[in-house]
């Protein structure tokens, strides 16, 4: 269950990634015998902060140093040995980096790791476009047995990595650097496979994901002064893609835009358009990053400059609805 977040709590903004940590600390508060495996980044990902919650936890952090390689296998190894596994580091390395060996050593086994890397997507911002990585969606949602959840905020993401560890097998949890508004109030309790609308409307349906979330629901506001009444949904669980509510949605309103903080290839973009055109082909496009790599810059000039701004989603139902 949920609830919206109100204006007020809107305001308070939080980074995706600062509920890691906090949350593998709640877990094993609450018996489950989760591990943290890192790349010498535990401050930036916060699984210091799960070290630290209880002097017993630091025994259950593991620092690989710089080597997601073999941070991936010793997660792998503490899952064989009936642990929660999750790993961390940046995303640019948890994920391709360490490509091989999600591939060939857990996915292919089915092991119980989930790799919950953070700094994704463009909001890592000064770092650049060598950090910024705008491909691990794709890379994670193509490899079978891997779940894929993206959350939109700090309570979305408390939520994703609570399911991780309560579902066995691997998954992906999609974290970023940045604080962003909230959408959902505290203590929010999402799903695996499902799919969020948090606005109704009968003119376009806007399907996103990530940090793109709250500048869809920015886009609806001023689509609304327009006389265009768009209906929001937060894709949060993009493998399995809640294709029912997604569908019910585009039957409705007959046009379809989608959003993400990723590459137009192979993440919410692709999983969507795959849907549409075998089950029900509507008008549709897509803001995301056109085929390129990331650029150094703020957030605030980054969004605008990659055209993943609300301003840049209203241009886009202006197109569909045209």
């Amino acid at each position: 269950m949920y609830t919206l977040a109100t204006d007020e709590q809107r305001n308070v903004k939080r980074a995706t990634r600062a509920a890691y940590g906090a949350t593998l600390a709640e877990l094993a508060d609450a018996g489950m015998p989760v591990v943290a495996v890192d790349a010498d980044l535990t401050g930036s990902t916060t699984t210091a902060k799960f070290a630290a919650a209880k002097p017993e936890y630091a025994d259950r952090l593991f620092n690989c140093g710089i080597a997601e390689q073999n941070m991936t296998d010793v997660a792998a190894g503490l899952a064989l040995t009936g642990h929660i596994a999750y790993t961390g580091s940046f995303a640019v390395f948890g994920t391709g980096r360490a490509y091989d060996q999600i591939r060939n050593t857990i996915c292919y086994s089915n092991l119980n790791v989930k790799i919950a890397p953070t700094h994704a997507g463009i909001s890592v911002g000064p770092d650049g476009g060598s950090h910024q990585m705008l491909e691990d969606i794709s890379l994670m949602r193509g490899l079978p047995n891997m779940r894929v959840l993206v959350p939109a905020d700090h309570a979305a993401a408390r939520s994703a990595i609570m399911l991780a560890a309560r579902n066995d097998g691997p998954f992906y949890v999609r974290l970023g650097r940045a604080s962003v508004p909230a959408v959902y109030a505290e203590g929010a309790e999402l799903e695996v496979g499902k799919a969020y609308v948090l606005r109704e409307g009968a003119d376009v349906t806007i399907v996103a994901c990530g940090i793109e979330v709250n500048e869809a629901l920015k886009a609806a506001e001023e689509l609304a002064s327009q006389g265009i009444e768009a209906e929001v949904i937060d894709a949060f669980s993009l493998k399995p893609l809640d294709g029912e509510t997604i569908l019910a949605s585009a039957k409705k309103t007959g046009r379809v835009v989608v959003a993400e903080e990723h590459s137009v290839h192979g993440g919410l973009c692709s999983a969507v358009a795959e849907l549409l055109v075998q089950q029900h082909p509507v008008p549709c496009r897509f803001v995301a990053v056109q085929d390129r790599f990331g650029k150094s810059g703020e957030l605030g000039e980054l969004l605008p400059y990659f055209g993943l701004d609300a301003a840049s989603i209203v241009k886009a139902v202006g197109e569909v609805v045209a």
